[in-house]
């Protein structure tokens, strides 16, 4: 089995690390970032670096278009199982190139979002096959979202008394 881990820079890629703790010893990872200025991503398998985006700044859309490109050609070349992400704006097209080839994503919400859901979010929740919080109050932004307690409580796992999740 292989696994498209994509994250940007930051937060986002420091949140994927809940990926070691799974039980998928027999998985093949790399991983898809932003290229940031002295940042090394270590412990993903092979990784790829992309363009740095910010949705806010002017050509933010044309950077948007190169990632398809770039993303296609990376998934192309690396045939993935499943796509693993916490988001931001990067994770996007590469999760839609992922659901479009017909495979499994989940998404894992920003543990920092609290009260609201985040754009990357919101998106990525329309297509995800498996979407997790770390907030109950999120399960009213994400009604089919698993909630999962960070803390490590008897809650884990749980959407709406469901307990078993088969993707």
């Amino acid at each position: 089995m292989k696994v498209c881990l994509v994250a940007s820079s930051g937060g986002h890629l420091r949140e994927l690390e809940f990926v070691k703790y799974l039980d998928m010893e027999n998985a093949e990872y790399f991983l898809i970032t932003e290229k940031v200025a002295g940042m090394k991503a270590r412990g993903y398998g092979r990784v790829y670096y992309v363009e740095q985006i910010n949705r806010k700044e002017k050509g933010a859309w044309a950077k948007f278009l190169r990632l398809i490109v770039a993303g296609n050609k990376i998934l192309r070349k690396e045939k993935p199982d499943y796509y693993i992400s916490t988001g931001a704006f990067i994770s996007i097209p590469i999760l839609i190139l992922g659901k479009l080839r017909g495979k499994k994503i989940i998404f894992a919400e920003s543990f920092a979002r609290v009260e609201d859901g985040s754009l990357s979010g919101k998106i990525a929740y329309r297509f995800s096959d498996l979407f997790i919080v770390y907030w109950k109050n999120l399960l009213k932004v994400y009604p089919r979202a698993i909630y999962v307690d960070p803390f490590g409580g008897q809650d884990d796992f749980r959407n709406g008394g469901d307990s078993e999740v088969f993707i």
